[in-house]
C-alpha cells in the first residue's frame, strides 16, 4: 500500500502546490511579454551583439518553453498497484478464489485517482517517478535559462532591479541590490 500513498503524495504535490507556482510564473512572464512586446532589445548570439528583437518576444520564448514542459507534466500518469506481494493476487485468491481481483484492484486504484499498473512484481516499478522527475528537471532547466538571461540583461544594464524597502541585497554592502 505504500506505493499508493507515495503516488498520491507525488501526484498531489505536482498537480497542486508545484503546478500552481509554475502556472503563476508562466502567467506573470506572459503578462510581461505582452506589456513589452514593442520594447526594443539588442539580441545576442554567442554573447555578441546580433540583430534587434523585442523584450516581449524574448520573454515569450520562455513562456512557450515552459508551457511545452508543463503539458508533458500534466499528461504524466501516477501509477499504483494492489495485486499482492508478488503481483499475482496470490493471497487474494486463497482468501476469496471467486472474486474478480483484477477488476476490484483496478477499481480501487483508479478510485484513488491513480492509473492502475496491472503487471508488477513485489513493487510497482516506479518508472513513472523517473518520468515525473525528468519533466520537472526540464521545466527547471527552462527556469535556469530564464534566470541566466535575466541576470545577463541586468548585468549589461538592459534591465534594472527595483529596490524594495527593507530588503538587503548584499550581506556586506546593504546599499547594493543583487540579481
Amino acid at each position: 500500500m505504500n506505493n499508493l500513498s507515495h503516488a498520491l503524495l507525488m501526484a498531489n504535490g505536482v498537480r497542486g502546490a508545484w503546478r500552481s507556482r509554475a502556472t503563476a510564473l508562466i502567467e506573470t512572464t506572459r503578462d510581461l511579454a505582452v506589456a513589452t512586446r514593442s520594447a526594443p532589445l539588442l539580441a545576442l548570439t554567442h554573447g555578441q551583439p546580433a540583430t534587434p528583437t523585442t523584450l516581449g518576444k524574448e520573454l515569450a520564448v520562455f513562456v512557450a518553453r515552459w508551457e511545452r514542459q508543463l503539458a508533458h507534466i500534466d499528461r504524466q500518469e501516477y501509477l499504483g498497484k494492489c495485486n499482492g506481494a508478488t503481483g499475482t493476487f496470490g493471497a487474494h485468491l486463497i482468501a476469496y478464489p471467486d472474486a474478480p481481483w483484477e477488476e476490484i484492484s483496478r477499481g480501487f486504484v483508479e478510485g484513488l485517482g491513480l492509473t492502475y499498473a496491472p503487471l508488477t512484481t513485489q513493487i510497482e516499478p516506479h518508472d513513472w517517478i523517473a518520468e515525473t522527475c525528468h519533466g520537472l528537471i526540464r521545466f527547471g532547466q527552462v527556469t535556469l535559462d530564464f534566470a541566466r538571461d535575466m541576470w545577463t540583461y541586468i548585468s549589461r544594464g538592459v534591465l534594472r532591479q527595483r529596490t524594495v524597502a527593507g530588503e538587503v541585497g548584499s550581506s556586506t554592502m546593504p546599499h547594493k541590490v543583487n540579481p
